[in-house]
């Protein structure tokens, strides 16, 4: 269909109502998390497991509901995500008990991996060739306007109304997206494939095992993550329809693509996590100041992912992949000044400007260099693999940088206990920034990358 259609129309602006659900829902919960400790009691481990639930599902089943939607027709798989992200957050804004927040919370990453992939295969799927490309920049745009607004719209819920709110709130957005997604939305479907059940399940099994360790310090369940995790591999280099092609990592610009994105989106969320709430627990601050600290990185790169994306095309992707994580790290060097009297122009604002322009610096050239890298008719596999080592990345990082900065036990909020560790933390993520920049530095080239349609 065209996109300036009625029904091209509509069917965007599905996509981009689901997209925003998702992308609001990561950008908020993270805020209201003190606000959940005080009436719930859950502790340190219990916020872990709010964050990690859901990236544990997502990460873990993004892969596999992908093929179900080529299997089943993306369509279907889509609407049964939405409703099933829609049930799992009144769950979640019902839980009396944080047990019972962290089970929904799982739920609602299963109905995430469902509706996550779907989204811009249908758009590619549905919409005329021509029109295609300012089809995917509308949706990514206005879902990048969403995840922008998260830390207003979310600062003033918990503020105002209260953290079950941020929750609440995903009702109307489902009802909204499932109405015009049976109205307007064409079925399509994909590759018939065989799926890869056995890798999907080794996946949750690894992940699983490496979170609960990871989070209890119980290195025993952690080590056994790791020994599922290798069999993971295994099977994927012998299996005929593998979940993840292993023949791509032949490729060194997208093995050195993935391992940057691995510990960049570790350092991302390790330092996001752990920012929130020492804006909070330590210098004081509510949720909407908190939630601006996140802004200046999301408007940075809502306004100069193009241009950096350019950049990296005609640079290649070494020299942006180098220098951005070199200085969104000496973003999170300047967050180390924040403390109990931190005030916001001066001690805020500034390692939020700069880690936002090392983000944007990297995050468009990224995102091509994985692209470009996969064989033409793999692009889409490609993509998914990268958005899966993001989030389990993400998922590792929240998990175990807490312990091992020293945030632990009944005292974990009290200012001298996390004080302390999130200046360990932070360090530690600006130690996986440089990593990247290394990784980056050795193992690419300038002449490695330029845009997909020259290649080749």
């Amino acid at each position: 269909m065209r996109l300036d259609s009625a029904q091209g129309r509509w069917l965007v602006a599905a996509m981009v109502l689901a997209s925003g659900m998702a992308f609001l829902d990561g950008s908020i919960v993270g805020l209201a998390l003190p606000a959940i400790d005080r009436d719930l009691d859950v502790g340190l481990v219990g916020l872990q497991w709010i964050v990690t639930g859901y990236t544990l599902a997502l990460a873990s089943l993004i892969l596999v509901a992908g093929s179900l939607g080529d299997h089943l027709g993306r369509r279907r798989v889509f609407v049964v995500g939405v409703v099933w992200f829609g049930v799992s957050s009144v769950l979640c804004a019902v839980a009396p008990t944080g047990e019972v927040l962290v089970a929904a919370r799982v739920l609602q990453g299963i109905g995430g991996a469902l509706l996550t992939p779907g989204s811009l295969a249908i758009i590619s799927a549905s919409i005329d060739p021509a029109d295609r490309g300012r089809a995917i920049g509308i949706w990514s745009g206005l879902a990048g306007i969403t995840t922008a607004i998260g830390p207003l719209v979310g600062g003033w819920l918990v503020d105002a109304v209260g953290w079950r709110a941020v929750f609440w709130i995903n009702v109307p957005l489902v009802l909204a997206t499932v109405w015009i997604a049976l109205g307007h939305v064409p079925e399509s479907r994909g590759a018939q494939e065989r799926l890869d059940l056995l890798g999907a399940g080794f996946t949750v099994v690894a992940l699983s095992l490496l979170t609960f360790g990871l989070v209890d310090e119980s290195w025993w369940i952690a080590g056994a993550g790791v020994l599922v995790g290798v069999l993971f591999v295994v099977h994927q280099v012998r299996a005929p329809h593998a979940l993840v092609p292993m023949s791509l990592f032949a490729d060194r610009v997208f093995s050195a693509a993935n391992l940057s994105t691995f510990a960049i989106y570790a350092a991302l969320s390790g330092s996001m996590f752990l920012l929130v709430l020492q804006l909070q627990y330590v210098a004081g601050y509510g949720p909407i100041e908190a939630g601006l600290a996140t802004l200046p990185a999301t408007v940075l790169m809502l306004l100069f992912s193009g241009r950096a994306g350019a950049w990296g095309d005609r640079v290649g992707p070494r020299l942006p992949l180098t220098v951005g994580p070199l200085v969104a790290a000496v973003g999170l060097l300047l967050y180390l000044r924040i403390d109990t009297d931190a005030g916001w122009w001066l001690d805020v604002m500034p390692g939020a400007v700069v880690f936002g322009v090392g983000l944007t610096m990297l995050v468009a050239p990224l995102t091509s260099a994985v692209i470009v890298a996969a064989p033409a008719d793999e692009t889409g596999i490609a993509s998914g693999v990268n958005n899966a080592v993001a989030r389990t990345a993400g998922l590792l990082a929240v998990a175990a940088i807490p312990p091992l900065a020293g945030i632990t036990g009944p005292d974990f909020a009290q200012p001298d206990v996390f004080g302390p560790g999130f200046r360990a933390g932070t360090l530690m993520c600006v130690a996986l920034l440089g990593v990247a920049a290394a990784c980056s530095a050795v193992l690419l080239r300038s002449r490695d990358g330029g845009h997909p349609a020259t290649v080749g």
